[in-house]
């Protein structure tokens, strides 16, 4: 999830989305024949696509263009994150029908945007993510596609169908704004496949679903109600949605009720907020728990308080942030059986069907572990699922990786741990290699935690 930076973002996709769309690709840059057969790769189902032929998919060579968001990427990579380049291919962006419009990106003001990018040299994989937070189909560029790429990958992202801090109002009943970013996330992965298979000749013989936050929910979400689709999938901070709690809606009214001053950190540590993480909690009392916290009352409880956020989170970036009074004193629990129906519409079981790594920091101040990946690992467990699952707690890391440039001296990067269980996810899944039994990965001190992180670290403790 993101803070809503407010003017300066709308800005700067306001100019991103002035650009003018070329004509055509600069496919003599890259080499006659690059692009051979472009043309024939039609996205399923989807209402406008555009294909561009480039000589770098990744955000080195995309920096800049309309190919790419950096600015929806902000805070969830640290500034020091090195990413692979010269990855040459085909970049199919477009959207599905849809009737909300939320997403501005190339002006086309219309939801259900992806990105579809297509390699040259292709390893027969695909991996398919959705947009964490309220963020767009760019936001993982940086922290996924440019490595998957580089290893030979597809790549593909979905906006889930609606963002920015308005998206619960897309929809007319509670919980369909987070019911579309499921059903957005199984329609991009079909049309990805058919895709894929107009450009190489065959479908991708390995699909791995990915995400971040709500890409990591998403990721959960697929493997237990779509796992005929996917070959696994890796977990970074999912979020966790239970029809009778945890979810969002038990653990931050108390972080609200912190920030208005009537809770104590007490409070804090009992709906799961981890001792040692205090030092971050300013920041999050001023980007995430306000507007975190209404939103999602808003999507699943829509009559309670309707004065706030009422028809909009807000118009500057000011008030989309302030924590709502009303909020503080929220009880879940207390609310009425629609809600918690709202919210089991969308609510995960455990019951995955393709192996899953989860990786959680303990540092995590938006999305506790404790109520959150540590539950799920006991559902996955309590489903009769343990054996797909692998869950690694990063010492040190908290929800984005950004804060790490920060706190140097107190957090990891969760981006190195990533692509390690990447890595390992596809040993499991293609080679029968058995990942490392659940542990926490301990905070190095000293080395390169920026670029590297050994899942089986030597430091580690077995849990």
């Amino acid at each position: 999830m993101r803070p809503i930076r407010g003017v300066p973002l709308a800005a700067a996709t306001l100019l991103a989305a002035a650009l003018a769309w070329p004509a055509q690709a600069s496919a003599a840059a890259v080499g006659g024949g690059h692009c051979a057969g472009q043309e024939r790769v039609r996205v399923p189902g989807a209402a406008l696509q555009r294909g561009a032929c480039l000589p770098d998919l990744t955000t080195t060579g995309l920096a800049g263009t309309q190919y790419t968001d950096s600015a929806d990427q902000a805070g969830l990579t640290a500034a020091g994150t090195r990413t692979p380049s010269g990855v040459p291919g085909l970049q199919i962006d477009g959207y599905f029908p849809d009737s909300s419009h939320f997403n501005a990106t190339h002006g086309w003001a219309h939801d259900a945007q992806f990105v579809i990018r297509l390699p040259d040299h292709w390893n027969g994989g695909l991996v398919v993510t959705g947009a964490p937070g309220t963020r767009r189909q760019y936001a993982t560029d940086r922290a996924i596609s440019d490595q998957v790429l580089a290893e030979g990958y597809a790549y593909a992202a979905t906006d889930k169908g609606n963002s920015g801090a308005d998206f619960y109002r897309d929809g007319t009943r509670p919980g369909d704004a987070i019911a579309e970013w499921n059903a957005r996330t199984t329609q991009l992965t079909r049309a990805a496949k058919r895709a894929v298979a107009q450009r190489y000749g065959h479908a991708p013989r390995r699909t791995y679903m990915t995400g971040i936050s709500n890409g990591g929910y998403l990721t959960r979400w697929q493997l237990e109600n779509h796992p005929e689709l996917y070959d696994g999938g890796v977990d970074w901070e999912g979020a966790l949605w239970t029809p009778d709690g945890p979810n969002l809606l038990t653990s931050l009214p108390t972080a609200v009720a912190r920030t208005l001053g009537s809770a104590r950190d007490e409070d804090m540590y009992s709906v799961g907020f981890a001792r040692g993480s205090e030092f971050l909690w300013p920041y999050h009392e001023k980007a995430y728990w306000g507007v975190t916290q209404k939103i999602y009352r808003a999507e699943f409880d829509p009559g309670y308080d309707s004065g706030c956020p009422g028809p909009s989170a807000g118009s500057t970036a000011d008030q989309i942030l302030a924590p709502c009074a009303s909020d503080a004193t929220y009880d879940y629990a207390a609310r009425p059986a629609a809600v918690h129906r709202a919210v089991a519409r969308v609510s995960l079981t455990g019951r995955i069907g393709k192996p899953l790594i989860t990786l959680h920091g303990d540092l995590d101040a938006l999305l506790p572990k404790a109520a959150d990946s540590d539950v799920y690992e006991r559902m996955v467990g309590a489903s009769g699922r343990g054996p797909l699952h692998r869950y690694y707690t990063i010492q040190g890391g908290t929800h984005v990786d950004g804060l790490y440039d920060t706190y140097p001296d107190r957090l990891r990067p969760i981006l190195p741990c990533y692509r390690s269980a990447f890595d390992t996810l596809v040993s499991w899944v293609e080679k029968g290699v058995r990942p490392p039994a659940d542990h926490t990965v301990a905070r190095p001190s000293g080395g390169d935690v920026v670029g590297s992180c050994a899942l089986a670290d030597p430091g580690a403790s077995s849990r």
